[in-house]
């Protein structure tokens, strides 16, 4: 069975380089890496690795995630497909273990996914990456389950889908219809293509072993860069679904007074959009491991 991993960039080169060597350091390799890039040109000069790398280009000024993976999936030669997000470092078991998870059952595998601090990342000597640190380093987010090397964990609530890295069979992404491109922006995404998933009957799983490290980049609390995104697209999730997803997104915003809104709630009411202040104040310090 050939496995494709596929990945989404814009501006983040270090972090690219960073899990390009994490992929070359694989028990065993993947078969190839699609790189769907949502920004002008591929980065130059990127390290050479024992498996193809394939390129593919992504219009749109706003983040077209769902888009940009579609077009990644679509390219992928790959039987089975791992999305694994730029920012993460796969650990050297991390495609052997989704490889076997999909051999034996089809379904939708979730890996365990750590938060590494800023400056977490170091190099040997030879040039490849200590993983032995990003190891001591890495912190469980607290609201993922902790898995056993070789589990696998049924999950009956699509809603637990992230998207930092996660595994399926090409087959069933597209019987799901894939992504849906209507998502525009940042949040939402996700949540719709597991509940498609779900429609089409591929169960969720978590996958133990198949363990990435997040690189630290800058957050927020309340996520205020990606309002405007988060509210459109948690409306087009409730058209479809009559549910909410982002439900946490959404209370931090109701509390503070930018929307009226509930989860019992038909609509959501924009009263005001952050301002300056509060996006400056919201961003995390470089020592915060996990959002």
């Amino acid at each position: 069975m050939k496995l494709s991993v596929l990945t989404l960039v814009r501006q983040r080169r270090e972090h690219l380089v960073n899990l390009m060597l994490s992929l070359d350091a694989q028990r065993h390799r993947p078969d190839e890496l699609v790189i769907a890039w949502m920004q002008p040109e591929p980065e130059a000069n990127l390290p050479a690795v024992r498996f193809p790398v394939r390129h593919v280009m992504v219009e749109g000024d706003t983040l077209p995630l769902a888009r940009a993976r579609n077009a990644a999936a679509s390219a992928a030669h790959g039987e089975a497909l791992v999305f694994l997000d730029v920012d993460c470092i796969a650990s050297p078991p991390l495609i052997e273990r989704y490889r076997d998870a999909l051999s034996s059952r089809p379904a939708l595998y979730l890996g365990e996914v750590h938060y590494l601090p800023a400056d977490a990342v170091r190099y040997r000597a030879d040039g490849t990456l200590d993983l032995e640190r990003l190891a001591t380093l890495g912190e469980r987010h607290p609201a993922r389950p902790t898995l056993a090397a070789r589990e696998i964990r049924f999950d009956p609530d699509p809603g637990n889908l992230w998207g930092l890295s996660f595994a399926l069979m090409r087959e069933d992404h597209l019987r799901a219809g894939g992504m849906d491109e209507g998502y525009v922006g940042y949040g939402g995404e996700e949540t719709d293509y597991a509940w498609r998933l779900a429609a089409a009957n591929v169960a969720l799983y978590w996958v133990g072993g198949a363990l990435a490290w997040h690189q630290y980049h800058p957050l927020y609390a309340p996520p205020w860069p990606h309002f405007d995104a988060i509210i459109a697209n948690a409306r087009r999730f409730h058209q479809r679904w009559n549910r909410w997803c982002m439900d946490y997104w959404l209370e931090q915003f109701c509390e503070a007074g930018a929307i009226d809104w509930s989860p019992d709630a038909e609509r959501i009411e924009v009263l005001r959009r952050p301002t300056a202040q509060e996006i400056a104040a919201a961003r995390l310090p470089a020592s915060a491991r996990y959002c």
